[in-house]
């Protein structure tokens, strides 16, 4: 195994402490040594593993005094962000936080792809149309999140910007395995294949206008129906 995968496996591990709860906001974390030994690896790891979640904002080093947790809002590490958000204690406001970022950025992205969209892309986005379909007749929930993910990964390349990619990029995981969440109800496949219908026309008549709106409609769609199938059942459980 490489050094420097061991030095990520390492870092990811002391966040894996402080996502868990075990090392709170603003709690000094165990000092090299006692890491080097729990971890069994060197300390030159160590260190190099606590210079990349400094460099991250998760963690600051008080010269003197040792290392910290700092809150979640301080950090600077988007993929690191997720993780803590969407795991365990907040997992609700930040399933409603993730829509209104994608709002955000899809809204924009859609928009600009009705300028750009080639004749292959939008016939792309008819066969997966027609997969989530399918998927939602035979009840394949793997296959509709699949085919919904790529449904918006394709607009996202035809926006011909680079840094709408590169933004979406970590958000895949996590959108994959919320999709899967909020695509388990019935109900909600069906609005998501009529909303991807109306945002797949606004593209085919290349109307920029009509596409943001259609995709800001499918937003608001998957907003209002995580609220109401969602985080009310879950509510329910509580």
């Amino acid at each position: 195994m490489s050094r420097k995968s061991l030095v990520t496996q390492v870092a990811d591990g002391v966040l894996d402490r402080i996502i868990g709860g075990e090392l709170a906001v603003d709690e000094l974390i165990p000092g090299e040594l006692e890491l080097c030994a729990a971890l069994d690896v060197s300390r030159m790891t160590v260190r190099e593993a606590i210079k990349i979640l400094a460099a991250q904002n998760i963690i600051r080093v008080e010269r003197g005094r040792g290392t910290y947790v700092n809150p979640v809002g301080m950090w600077s590490s988007l993929e690191a962000v997720l993780r803590a958000t969407t795991e365990g204690v907040g997992a609700a406001a930040a399933a409603v936080q993730l829509i209104e970022l994608r709002r955000m950025l899809e809204t924009g992205a859609c928009e600009l792809a009705a300028g750009k969209i080639s004749d292959a892309q939008l016939a792309r986005l008819d066969e997966l149309v027609a997969e989530m379909k399918a998927a939602h007749q035979e009840g394949g929930l793997d296959r509709f999140v699949e085919a919904d993910l790529e449904f918006h990964d394709q607009i996202l390349r035809a926006s011909g910007n680079v840094f709408v990619a590169a933004l979406f990029e970590p958000l895949g995981r996590v959108l994959a395995s919320r999709r899967r969440e909020t695509s388990a109800f019935p109900q909600i496949q069906a609005h998501a294949i009529a909303e991807h219908e109306k945002i797949r026309t606004a593209l085919g008549q290349r109307d920029s206008a009509r596409a943001r709106e259609a995709m800001d409609g499918h937003m608001r769609q998957t907003l209002e129906d995580l609220n109401t199938f969602v985080l009310r059942q879950q509510a329910g459980k509580d």
